[in-house]
């Protein structure tokens, strides 16, 4: 399941730097997750980077947006490969 920044974000800068797949940038007025490109940070680390450094926890999994460890894997293969 891809990730998504809630309301709380408090525009910090330290999440879109531990990204490894490039996910996170400057929205309007907050940062979003792309989630086409949000891996949860699998096939890198054991758990999401973004949610590791977030000050205010305001980072939560996106049910728009539902899929498998496989299915991440697989995204993952897709972004290495571009």
């Amino acid at each position: 399941m891809s990730l998504r920044i809630n309301e709380l974000c408090v525009n910090c800068d330290v999440c879109e730097p531990a990204c490894p797949n490039q996910a996170i940038a400057q929205g309007e007025t907050i940062y979003m997750i792309d989630p086409a490109r949000c891996t949860e940070c699998v096939g890198h680390y054991d758990e999401p980077q973004c949610v590791v450094v977030c000050p205010v926890e305001c980072i939560d999994n996106d049910p728009a947006h539902p899929e498998s460890h496989e299915q991440l894997l697989a995204k993952l293969q897709r972004l290495q490969q571009e």
